[in-house]
């Protein structure tokens, strides 16, 4: 017997037009005078009963409505639903709507409060039970939204079956019973403008399908035994400024493939760069963004999926294993991460209930141009919330080391790479709310990850990015040296014939070397977009650029900093990096590459094994220039030293052989040669300071009271070092 639709009240028609913002209030057990009312929405639905009693429900006339009327003693408070759809297929599952508010007002509280640190604990989509009954809690942010349903394989993609109900603060919650890990799912957002309508990812979300398919995945409990609690507890007691760090930089979908092509899985590529980075001598794999998104062509660096390692590579758990692998085998894992900007995908945060909600309306703050992407909204509570959860999420929950945090500079700037834009209220073009998010970041991580890195990418001059915040640095603990970086490769660019006249850049990055933590890196943004490879940026012949890109490794390691090269440069590839195609690995069968790796193996191993190579990489005791004027030879020279321990390191950026060059020196005695680049091992010309003992002699140069003669290789560096009891 079907019920008129003409008696429908106002409550009763926004459910069928999907637009009631609480549809508990007309949906579940309610009470009707002395009895109960039970209403259930079910598209598609022939026959419903309720199984407790097996009582029938009667169709609402020309409606997807149905209704049960009697005793309240006859329908439990938690009751389930049997109905049999159009293809006669028979379903049975417990009512989401006989169920109270599961979110604990305390999270909601705090979330609106942007005091949350760990959000994604209670958003996105959990394995939870209510009252006994296992299923999956489904809760997001969506202030403005007229209406938001859970979508997915549990409903057949319809909004109309599960919307959800608003808390406070914008918050929408659903616990839909008896739903298994494993099922996709979105949000249907109905927005405030005339009822659009968008088909979101969970923010939140931990798993997504693989790409260009973009739903979410419930994921089960979390449930991986982690065994690198050794590593974690070394890490949180470690002197990492007075530690070697080499860091080699990869975008796992074109280190190395499978026989096919294929995307290896995380689980092999542990297996493969872990012992690939371990003969080498680095000490970190730092990943290009591995958080979830759609594009490849992005590197990662348009991410749609801040709580998500990428389907690329596999799984959550495989990830893990990546990360616990490393660890167990002495590596430490640094992932870039991206708060900087995101992506403008119809799928992703993009005005995500029909409003500007992650970003700013206004495009002169809210839209990076260059990048056609779109800028957070910093002075969200929520939003610093979905950031700040995001970084403790990776350095927490997957137990990697450190962030790199991208594009820096843009995010310090209102005026960063754009003509028109809003000052801020003191008539600065200094983005407040962003230098307030990225100082409260860094404060967060330091207090509840101990030992965790925390790395700007920040192109600009901006003082004190790793100065702590109560001095009123932004708290990052090394900064990317990009004014280094960009030195040298121009320097490295000219021919020889004309380095001396531009001497200073090499001499300049020592004015400023220790006014931050600084990292030195030849990084991906180095070889691509027409840069060429960084041995193609080296001038001469083909023995000539390998020469130089030695030279430039070999400044590189010896000069104060950290180090970070990126995958392929260590060897020397020819060709600029394709994100799309495998490295050249073929390239060493050629001596002249297999040398290039070689070196940077025995630079890592050099530096590592020498605290006056990293001990005082921030300190200008450290540090100390034999001769930094010699324009003219373009010759460098210079100590590095930690306390009694001391390196002389002599640098020759010109073709020339230069035989019985003196230097000063900081001691007497016998000294030898402990590393030259231009060694036939490398593939040089074998030309230095081998065999003999060099012994310095009691005559003053360069302000020192000792001194000695030594050959100098052709674009050739050399590292001397005193003979033990001289």
């Amino acid at each position: 017997m079907e019920v008129p639709a003409n008696k429908l009240d106002e409550g009763l028609q926004k459910i069928i037009e999907a637009r009631h913002h609480d549809p508990f209030a007309v949906l579940g057990r309610h009470p009707d005078g002395d009895k109960v009312v039970v209403r259930a929405f079910l598209p598609q639905a022939r026959k419903v009963l309720i199984a407790e009693g097996e009582l029938e429900m009667k169709r609402l006339e020309g409606t997807d409505l149905f209704e049960w009327r009697g005793p309240a003693g006859q329908v439990p408070e938690r009751y389930r639903l049997i109905w049999q759809d159009a293809e006669q297929r028979d379903h049975i599952a417990h009512d989401p709507y006989c169920y109270p508010p599961q979110l604990a007002d305390f999270d909601v509280h705090l979330f609106g409060e942007g005091r949350h640190r760990h959000a994604y604990r209670f958003l996105g989509a959990h394995v939870h039970q209510a009252d006994g009954v296992a299923g999956v809690l489904f809760a997001v942010w969506a202030p403005n939204a007229e209406r938001v349903s859970v979508v997915g394989d549990l409903n057949g993609w319809d909004g109309r079956c599960h919307p959800m109900r608003v808390r406070g603060g914008g918050i929408w919650e659903l616990f839909v019973p008896d739903l298994a890990p494993g099922s996709c799912y979105k949000f249907e957002i109905r927005g405030p403008h005339g009822g659009d309508i968008h088909v979101k990812s969970d923010p939140y979300g931990r798993r997504f399908e693989l790409r260009p398919a973009n739903a979410s995945i419930v994921e089960p409990v979390d449930t991986y035994g982690w065994n690198d609690e050794a590593w974690i507890r070394a890490r949180a007691e470690k002197d990492w400024q007075h530690a070697p760090m080499s860091i080699y930089e990869v975008h796992l979908g074109s280190w190395q493939r499978g026989p096919e092509g294929e995307m290896l899985n995380y689980r092999d590529l542990a297996h493969r760069l872990v012992d690939y980075v371990r003969d080498m001598g680095f000490s970190h794999i730092e990943l290009l963004p591995i958080t979830e998104h759609p594009y490849d062509k992005s590197w990662g660096y348009q991410a749609t999926g801040y709580y998500a390692p990428t389907s690329r590579f596999g799984s959550p758990d495989d990830f893990r294993y990546f990360v616990e692998y490393c660890h167990n085998n002495g590596i430490g894992v640094i992932l870039d991460w991206v708060p900087a900007h995101f992506p403008k995908d119809a799928h992703g945060l993009g005005r995500f209930d029909g409003t500007a909600l992650y970003e700013h309306a206004d495009p002169r703050k809210g839209e990076h141009l260059d990048w056609s992407t779109l800028i957070y909204n910093f002075s969200r509570n929520e939003v610093k919330n979905f950031l700040l959860s995001s970084a403790l999420f990776w350095l927490q929950e997957y137990h990697v080391d450190g962030l790199r945090v991208d594009a820096v500079a843009s995010m310090l700037y209102l005026d960063y790479s754009r003509e028109e834009w809003i000052p801020n209220e003191f008539g600065g073009n200094e983005n407040l709310e962003a230098i307030a998010f990225l100082r409260e970041l860094n404060e967060v991580v330091h207090a509840e990850v101990p030992g965790a890195l925390m790395m700007a990418e920040e192109s600009t001059s901006w003082p004190q990015v790793t100065r702590p915040t109560w001095v009123g640095g932004l708290g990052f603990d090394l900064k990317w040296n990009m004014g280094w970086m960009n030195d040298s490769l121009s320097y490295f660019e000219h021919e020889p014939v004309h380095r001396s006249f531009h001497h200073d850049m090499l001499t300049f990055s020592m004015l400023y070397a220790f006014t931050e933590n600084f990292l030195l890196p030849f990084s991906h943004d180095e070889v691509v977009h027409g840069k060429g490879s960084m041995l193609s940026k080296m001038p001469g012949d083909e023995w000539q650029r390998f020469a130089n890109l030695r030279l430039a490794y070999s400044y590189m390691f010896t000069h104060p900093g950290k180090k970070l090269l990126f995958m392929g440069t260590e060897f020397g590839q020819g060709n600029e990096w394709d994100s799309q195609k495998v490295l050249d690995w073929w390239v060493l069968d050629y001596p002249l590459h297999q040398g290039m790796r070689q070196l940077v193996k025995d630079l890592n191993h050099l530096y590592h094994a020498s605290p006056a190579l990293y001990s005082k990489e921030f300190e200008w005791d450290g540090f100390d220039w034999i001769d930094c004027h010699d324009s003219r030879q373009s010759v460098l020279s210079y100590v590095r030293k930690n306390g009694d321990e001391l390196m002389v390191v002599v640098l020759n950026f010109t073709p020339v052989p230069r035989s019985g060059y003196r230097i000063g020196i900081p001691a007497g005695g016998r000294w030898r040669e402990a590393f030259n680049s231009d060694s036939a091992f490398y593939g040089g010309s074998n030309l230095g300071n081998g065999g003999e003992a060099l012994l310095a002699e009691e005559r003053e140069w360069m302000n020192r009271p000792w001194s000695m003669e030594i050959t100098l290789p052709p674009l050739g560096a050399v590292v001397l070092t005193p003979e033990s009891g001289h």
